[in-house]
């Protein structure tokens, strides 16, 4: 049995990173009923979220080391964040698509992310103890539980139909298949039509796949170039530096891999009419 004063701790992984443990720094740990924040840090609310404060939590303040909530009272590292300075909250910076009544917030913080603890992100999962009501706290060495395999930053498979992908998402799941082998295994065993979303504007592309390799085979090509080889997919991505990383992948309809081309494209045309992805100013589909 190791020594539990062995235990790497998460102030111990920051200082191996170069962090300066002297400075003026808070642990916090989103998580509330109702928002999904693995949705915010996916979409890059994140950070706007946490600028917005009712309460004066940050004020002296330097770093500020952002988790998430996970099952129980464990938290999954979302970034390490430097506080640069302060403004009223109804004079922040709000994105567009972000929630108005942010803005009704009484403080902004203005923040930047710190870099070198990229590939620490959304990896490192520490316990923050029976606290997980105070939300902000002055740092503590809590335990790191567990640092995930690099590239196997998806949850476990669930369902087809359940689940949304980033491109970022999109990408490390192609680009390391043995991390996410159960993803490829059902990606890989079924043909369907699956919706790629352009979030800034709810353009859509309605497609379709088949063959050997299923869903997933089809989904390779978009994690390599963003468009799959789709016309106003590509003419999206040159004339909009959002994209390809504000799109998003998911599934409309699963079929048999070994359904006919002709079968999985009549389901392709099928969602294109109800969905009307050939529309004129929110389709993707030339035809």
């Amino acid at each position: 049995m190791s020594d539990p004063g062995d235990e790497l701790g998460i102030l111990d992984l920051l200082k191996l990173r170069g962090f300066d443990l002297s400075s003026r720094f808070k642990l916090i740990r989103h998580q509330q009923a109702g928002i999904d924040f693995h949705d915010y840090l996916r979409s890059g609310w994140l950070q706007t979220y946490q600028s917005f404060q009712r309460r004066p939590v940050f004020h002296n303040v330097d770093f500020v080391v952002s988790f998430i909530g996970v099952a129980g009272t464990h938290a999954r590292l979302a970034g390490v964040y430097e506080v640069t300075g302060r403004r009223p909250g109804n004079d922040g910076d709000l994105p567009d698509g972000c929630p108005p009544h942010w803005r009704e917030f009484d403080h902004y913080y203005e923040m930047r992310r710190v870099p070198g603890f990229e590939d620490l992100e959304r990896r490192v999962i520490i316990d923050w103890g029976k606290g997980t009501r105070r939300w902000d706290q002055w740092p503590t060495n809590k335990p790191v539980v567990e640092i995930i395999r690099r590239g196997q930053l998806l949850k476990p498979f669930d369902d087809y139909l359940g689940f949304t992908l980033t491109h970022e998402e999109l990408n490390s799941l192609i680009a390391e298949p043995e991390a996410n082998a159960e993803w490829r295994a059902r990606l890989s065993a079924v043909a369907g039509v699956y919706l790629v979303l352009a979030t800034t504007t709810g353009a859509q592309y309605v497609g379709s796949a088949h063959g050997v390799y299923g869903i997933w085979g089809r989904w390779s090509a978009y994690a390599d170039n963003g468009h799959g080889g789709n016309k106003l997919l590509q003419d999206l991505i040159e004339r909009d530096s959002s994209y390809p990383a504000a799109f998003r992948y998911s599934i409309l309809q699963i079929l048999p891999r070994t359904s006919r081309e002709g079968v999985v494209l009549g389901w392709e045309q099928l969602y294109k009419e109800k969905l009307g992805s050939r529309a004129e100013r929110l389709g993707l589909n030339a035809n």
